[in-house]
């Protein structure tokens, strides 16, 4: 029943998109910089939906599953070491966005889905939160957000577009990942 530890994601695949990114000439404005940076979020994204999945399906236990998205928080979420501040700034975006969606999965399999709102009146609770300086608070109303996500429910992202730049912004960034991951859970190909 348990599968081996970096089936789901390993160190050598993030440190692949990370060459990458160090390679290349990235411009946020650029459609294709963007979509680099878009892809590696995903390809996290996926791997996670894919734990949860297997954790669905019975093929993982809750230990098991929750060890496989600790270690992959582990690999996405260290400190990552590049030269280039940009590119720097541009991957702890990601990682950011991406905290949100290991809070929501381990949410999940923890308690399963939030039973008390919609995804929209979670995250506009977070927006708030966030209004009033409560972190945690603003994290774990999108983490739950996120829970109903892997329950099924959808993010319409035009929610994002009443919240103001912050932490919200980028975690509300990450579950729309998930939803995407969670609707065509297809591995982004690294050299695409």
């Amino acid at each position: 029943m348990s599968t081996p530890p970096g089936e789901y994601y390993t160190e050598e695949r993030w440190n692949n998109w990370l060459d990458r990114l160090r390679e290349e000439e990235i411009d946020p404005e650029n459609e294709d910089s963007a979509r680099l940076l878009l892809n590696l979020q995903d390809d996290t994204a996926i791997a996670i939906a894919k734990i949860v999945t297997d954790y669905e399906d019975g093929e993982l236990d809750e230990d098991a599953a929750l060890q496989e998205l600790a270690h992959l928080r582990d690999i996405v979420l260290s400190e990552v070491e590049f030269e280039d501040e940009e590119k720097l700034m541009l991957v702890d975006g990601v990682q950011t966005s991406l905290v949100c969606v290991f809070y929501a999965a381990e949410e999940y399999i923890a308690a399963g889905p939030a039973e008390d709102g919609t995804v929209e009146e979670y995250i506009r609770g977070a927006a708030d939160a966030e209004a009033e300086e409560d972190l945690d608070a603003a994290l774990a109303h999108c983490a739950q957000a996120g829970t109903l996500l892997f329950a099924g429910e959808e993010l319409d992202m035009e929610v994002a577009e009443d919240i103001e730049y912050g932490l919200v912004a980028e975690w509300v960034n990450g579950l729309d990942s998930l939803g995407t991951a969670l609707a065509d859970p297809e591995v982004v190909e690294e050299d695409g």
